[in-house]
C-alpha cells in the first residue's frame, strides 16, 4: 500500500512547512501549524464554466444591475442597495451575536418571490424550524438542507436550482478532494472556492456564515476574503441588546457602511433612528460628558463621548480607552499640554464611547479634549452643544468630511450650537449657532463662554 505524503500547515495563514514547529515562520503565530495529508492536485474550473478566452473590454456585454431587496433597509444599506445575484457573501460575528437570525429572516423573506435553499451544518432540520416559528417566519416556501460534504450539497443545489443559497457554517463543511477535518485552513480555502464558483456559474446569491477567533478576526486562512464579493461582520457586546453590521469589503457598493439592529424576543429588528440609542439625555449636564457627530459610511450619528481625570495614585498614570484608539488619546493629551498648559502626566485618562460604538475617524479628537478638560475642572457643557474636529500636531483644527451631513443630523435632534473647523462653516445652517475654529487655541478660547 502506498504510503500518505504529510504536510503541515499553519491554521492561520495557510503556509506550508516541511515539518512541525511551535511557531509559524510566516505569519509568526504559536501553535498553529498541524499536520494534514497532503491532497492530490484538483483541477479548478473557472468561473464561466468554460474554457477562458481574451476579448475586449467595450465587446463585453455586461447587463444592467438588478438588486434584490434582503426585507431590511439597514442590510440593504450595508449592502449597497440591495442583494446581486451571483455575489458571495461572508457573515462574521461572535457567538450567539446574530448571524444565522438574521439570515434566517432574510432568507424567509427572499423564499416568497425567489427559491432558496438553507444549507446547516451545525444544527439539525428541526432546531432551525423551530427557530423559526418562534420568529413568527414564513416556512412553507423555505427549503432546508442537514449536510456538510460540499459536493453532496452542490448535486442537491444543482436539482432544486435555488436563487439563494445559504451555507451556515462554512467551517463546518468539507470537501472529499482533501483528507484533513472539517475547519482546517485546507477545507475552508476549497470548500469555499466551490462554492464561490457554483455562485458565479449559476447566479446564485450565496451567504457564507464565518466563525471568528478570540482577536475577532474570521477563523480560517485570509484568502477567504478575498474570495468572495462582501464582508460583514457583526459587532455588539453580548449584554446590550443592539447589533451593528458593518460592511469591510464590498465589491458592489461602499465600505465602512453601518446597520444597526436591535435584538428582540422576534429576532433582530431594524433601529430607523440610531442617532437615538447613543445619545444619553441627563436631567442635569454633567461634567465629562460631550456629544459629537461621526460618520459611518453615508449614515451620520451623533454619538456621547465621556472623560474621566482623577489623581493617579501609581508610579505610571492609566490612559484607558474604550471604543478609542489609546495611542491617539496619548497624542491629544501631548498636544493639549503642549498648547493649552494642561499637563496629565500625573493624573489618570479615561475615555469612552457610549452605547458600545467605536469611532475609528479623526473627528471625534477636538471632542475628546473637551471632554477632558470638562472633567478636569469639574465643570458640565450645556447640552444642546455639539462639537466635532480633527486636532493636528501644530494645534490646528482640520475640516472632515461631510461637515454639512453631520449639522443636519444634530439640527434634527435639537441642537443649537456647534464648534466646527472653519472649513466645514462655509454653508451656515439656519437652526444652528455656528462657532468656527481654525486652532485649538482658539477653540478654547469659545469654549470658555460655554461652561456652565
Amino acid at each position: 500500500m502506498s504510503k500518505n505524503k504529510n504536510t503541515y500547515i499553519c491554521q492561520s495563514c495557510g503556509a506550508a512547512a516541511p515539518k512541525w514547529s511551535g511557531q509559524c515562520m510566516q505569519c509568526g503565530e504559536w501553535n498553529t501549524i498541524a499536520e494534514e495529508i497532503a491532497a492530490e492536485s484538483i483541477a479548478y474550473q473557472g468561473y464561466a464554466g468554460r474554457e477562458a478566452s481574451i476579448a475586449k473590454m467595450s465587446d463585453i456585454a455586461v447587463e444592467d444591475t438588478v438588486r434584490q431587496s434582503a426585507g431590511s433597509q439597514e442590510l440593504d444599506r450595508v449592502l449597497g442597495g440591495g442583494i446581486i445575484m451571483g455575489s458571495a457573501i461572508l457573515i462574521g460575528g461572535d457567538p450567539g451575536i446574530g448571524k444565522s437570525t438574521i439570515l434566517l429572516q432574510t432568507i424567509a423573506h427572499l423564499s416568497q418571490s425567489l427559491d432558496v435553499l438553507y444549507v446547516t451544518g451545525e444544527e439539525s432540520p428541526q432546531q432551525v424550524t423551530l427557530r423559526a416559528r418562534r420568529l413568527g417566519l414564513p416556512e412553507e416556501k423555505v427549503w432546508l438542507l442537514a449536510d456538510t460534504e460540499i459536493e453532496r450539497i452542490l448535486q442537491q443545489a444543482q436539482k432544486q436550482k435555488p436563487r439563494v443559497l445559504v451555507i451556515d457554517s462554512i467551517q463546518t463543511m468539507h470537501t472529499t478532494a482533501l483528507h484533513s477535518a472539517p475547519g482546517s485552513v485546507g477545507q475552508v480555502r476549497e470548500s469555499a472556492m466551490q462554492l464561490v464558483t457554483f455562485a458565479k456559474q449559476t447566479q446564485t446569491a450565496l451567504f457564507i456564515v464565518g466563525h471568528v477567533t478570540k482577536d475577532g478576526h474570521l477563523a480560517g486562512p485570509r484568502v477567504l476574503e478575498h474570495m468572495v464579493d462582501t464582508v460583514l461582520y457583526f459587532e455588539g457586546e453580548q449584554d446590550s441588546r443592539y447589533r451593528m453590521l458593518r460592511a469591510v469589503k464590498n465589491r458592489f457598493g461602499a465600505v465602512n457602511e453601518l446597520g444597526i439592529f436591535a435584538m428582540t424576543e422576534k429576532g433582530l429588528r431594524e433601529v430607523n433612528h440610531p442617532s437615538a440609542i447613543f445619545l444619553s439625555r441627563y436631567e442635569q449636564p454633567v461634567a465629562g460628558s460631550i456629544i459629537t457627530a461621526t460618520k459611518e459610511g453615508s449614515r451620520p450619528l451623533l454619538i456621547e463621548v465621556q472623560a474621566l481625570v482623577d489623581q493617579s495614585h501609581m508610579a505610571n498614570p492609566r490612559r484607558l480607552c474604550v471604543g478609542l484608539d489609546a495611542q491617539r488619546l496619548s497624542m491629544l493629551l501631548a498636544i493639549l499640554h503642549r498648547h493649552s498648559g494642561l499637563a496629565t502626566h500625573g493624573l489618570d485618562v479615561f475615555a469612552n464611547v457610549v452605547g458600545g460604538m467605536q469611532i475609528l475617524e479623526t473627528s471625534a479628537d477636538l471632542p475628546i479634549l473637551f471632554a477632558i478638560l470638562s472633567s478636569f475642572r469639574n465643570k458640565p457643557l450645556p447640552a444642546n452643544l455639539i462639537v466635532f474636529g480633527e486636532v493636528g500636531l501644530a494645534g490646528e483644527i482640520r475640516p472632515v468630511t461631510g461637515g454639512q451631513d453631520r449639522l443636519k443630523e444634530a439640527a434634527k435632534h435639537g441642537f443649537t450650537v456647534a464648534i466646527v473647523p472653519k472649513a466645514n462653516a462655509t454653508q451656515t445652517e439656519h437652526s444652528m449657532q455656528l462657532h468656527p475654529v481654525a486652532t485649538l487655541k482658539e477653540a478654547l478660547q469659545k469654549l470658555d463662554a460655554f461652561w456652565i
